[in-house]
């Protein structure tokens, strides 16, 4: 069963969904950019069914979690609060999962506290990506702050881009979730405002900064599949042997998916559950 919480942390209120039984071998998820907790449904079924408590984060501003005043984002602020969360939850130690931003969290908040964090996952995010994935990723956050008719309207227009697959596996019901009734039909939830922020974050940051404090062990898996046809990788395979050769605790797995795809395709799921379960 999926519960709701919600989380009363320094920087504010911040809601989860937490999967499994209570004390098994955490687990702490941390989804990217505009994503929200949906994301991780595969991923957290596939590691419950193996005995870990699973904890899904909504980032501050996304999904159900409020944003904070700008100037309160980042992925420094983002990581401080999963580390929070993890005190909060009695977690003395737990193993990270970060998806596409999400990594480069799960990053920042092991070269803060390395000590706490057994195992780290991440999945297809370590550093910048190819220029020419850049404008789809940019692309997805246009949806935002946008007044749509129905949530068939919404779907069908996300759909349209033809990037988040498995549809009804998967991404349908993160899409879905993140929208709430207005005026005139349906609205996302997620604040343009902070992701815009995190978005100028990265561009002033670099995520391979934190390569030299992953020393526990550690899993990239990368989409091997661009993120739309004809265009660029968010792990291409430079970045992906660069990071292998800086990070020796980390072992990698190329996945024949897209960046969306990943988050539910099979050989994923078994190599997820298989480095965390071992």
């Amino acid at each position: 069963m999926t519960q709701d919480i919600d989380l009363e942390l320094s920087s504010g209120r911040l809601h989860a969904l937490r999967w499994g039984r209570r004390g098994s071998s955490p687990v702490i998820c941390i989804p990217g950019l505009s994503s929200n907790a949906r994301a991780f449904d595969a991923i957290a079924a596939a590691l419950t069914r193996e005995g870990h408590e699973v904890v899904v984060l909504d980032l501050r501003g996304r999904g159900r979690s409020p944003a904070g005043s700008p100037g309160t984002h980042g992925w420094r602020r983002h990581a401080e609060n999963v580390l929070e969360t993890a005190r909060l939850l009695e977690f003395a130690s737990f193993d990270l999962v970060g998806h596409s931003m999400g990594a480069f969290i799960a990053m920042q908040a092991a070269a803060l506290r390395g000590d706490g964090i057994r195992r780290l996952v991440l999945i297809d995010g370590v550093g910048v990506p190819e220029a020419a994935a850049i404008p789809s990723i940019l692309a997805a956050v246009q949806r935002l702050e946008t007044v749509y008719p129905s949530r068939e309207a919404y779907c069908a227009m996300v759909q349209s881009h033809g990037t988040a697959v498995p549809w009804d596996e998967l991404w349908k019901e993160h899409f879905l979730y993140e929208l709430e009734d207005v005026p005139f039909g349906v609205r996302p939830r997620t604040s343009k405002a902070a992701v815009f922020e995190d978005v100028v974050y990265g561009s002033q940051h670099d995520a391979r900064t934190f390569w030299p404090s992953l020393d526990m062990p550690t899993l990239l898996v990368r989409a091997a599949r661009p993120l739309t046809p004809g265009g660029g990788s968010v792990v291409g395979a430079a970045l992906r042997d660069e990071f292998i050769r800086a990070v020796p605790s980390a072992k990698t797995l190329d996945v024949d998916a897209n960046h969306y795809g990943v988050m539910a395709h099979p050989e994923a799921l078994r190599a997820i559950t298989g480095f965390l379960t071992c």
